[in-house]
């Protein structure tokens, strides 16, 4: 027997289990009308079996009804992605991967398959957001809305909405698997290195096109814009199956709210030591900390004395051994927070206090 098999069957014996012992109750009593209700019992539960499974599916397709005319497909150039519309005056979030370098855009909504022209206001790599604007927008464009990303639960069932693989008002299901996840982008295939905290886990499929989508609760709500799939480095870096990365809802409007008032970000909540640094490796070539290329004036580093040439081995209590894991370090801090910053300068181990600034 093969394992996929094996799995297979491991996923049905609770099943058989749990039916068994509902069996079991259900025929619990002394009295001489047990077979009775043990009928009645039987044909109460097929009929409230497909009832369920018809509420299930008909919430499905509300859903789906009422947020997918929001969700569009955005070509950058020669790339193909999704979005969200934000608002009726035609402005619409995404991610700042999905529209690269572009200034321009093609824009295709759920409900015509004639292309739309649309602009960049501004675009936020650091948080990988973006919102772009219709230069014209068509009657009935309704903006989504978004839910409380403090409030979204591990097992919800969402949705995710978008154009994977270029296949426009594509739907798949799955749940919430996470919450709070710290995630770093790689610089390949467009992505652009960010460091991503508090990001939403989900078992829906995200494919690539699925980037800047919606990922939707059963309440007809964004709870995140998909943006990131796991990959397994044991299948030669594909895709994992099963494990998507989305960027929570509060901070999808966090920022594009900044954006729209502003034209750029001016408060991204992200921490930050004021550095530019590179992973160095030790005699072994393994990584082994972040040594400092240059310090901005008057940022956190500079206010507590580190230098350039000093290689940062820790933050707080977290080891840095690589630009990375110095990125996932500061991305579960906030500006202001205070810390500690060890380092290296000259052979020596020193040790600063440091209150962090904002990225």
């Amino acid at each position: 027997m093969d394992v996929a098999r094996i799995r297979a069957f491991r996923l049905l014996v609770p099943v058989a289990v749990l039916s068994c012992a509902l069996a079991l109750v259900s025929g619990c009593s002394s009295s001489d009308s047990s077979g009775e209700q043990e009928k009645t019992t039987a044909q109460a539960a097929q009929a409230v079996a497909p009832m369920a499974g018809s509420d299930l599916q008909s919430a499905y397709q509300t859903v789906i009804k009422n947020v997918l005319p929001s969700v569009v497909q955005i070509q950058a150039g020669s790339d193909l992605g999704s979005g969200i519309v934000y608002d009726s005056k035609g402005r619409i979030v995404t991610n700042a991967h999905v529209v690269g370098d572009s200034k321009t855009f093609r824009v295709t909504t759920a409900n015509s398959e004639d292309a739309l022209t649309a602009r960049l206001v501004y675009s936020y790599p650091d948080q990988d957001l973006a919102v772009v604007k219709l230069d014209k927008v068509p009657s009935g464009l309704k903006g989504a809305a978004f839910a409380d990303s403090s409030k979204v639960a591990v097992g919800q069932i969402v949705l995710a909405m978008g154009s994977p693989l270029g296949l426009s008002s594509s739907v798949t299901q799955g749940i919430v698997s996470a919450t709070g996840r710290t995630v770093s982008e790689g610089r390949t295939a467009g992505g652009t290195g960010a460091t991503i905290a508090n990001m939403v886990q989900t078992s829906a499929a995200i494919n690539p096109g699925n980037s800047g989508g919606a990922l939707v609760n059963l309440d007809g709500q964004v709870i995140g814009i998909p943006t990131l799939a796991a990959t397994d480095p044991g299948l030669g870096n594909s895709a994992a199956p099963g494990i998507g990365f989305a960027i929570p809802s509060s901070i999808v409007k966090t920022i594009a709210d900044q954006i729209i008032k502003s034209g750029k970000v001016t408060d991204s909540g992200r921490a930050a030591l004021g550095i530019t640094g590179r992973t160095v490796v030790d005699s072994s070539y393994q990584a082994a900390g972040v040594a400092v290329v240059a310090v901005k004036s008057g940022g956190a580093a500079d206010k507590a004395g580190i230098e350039a040439g000093d290689v940062i081995m820790r933050l707080g209590d977290t080891d840095i051994t690589t630009i990375t894991s110095l990125s996932e370090a500061l991305a579960a801090q906030k500006p202001g927070d205070r810390t500690t910053v060890t380092f290296t300068r000259n052979g020596s181990q020193k040790k600063v206090d440091v209150t962090l600034g904002e990225q």
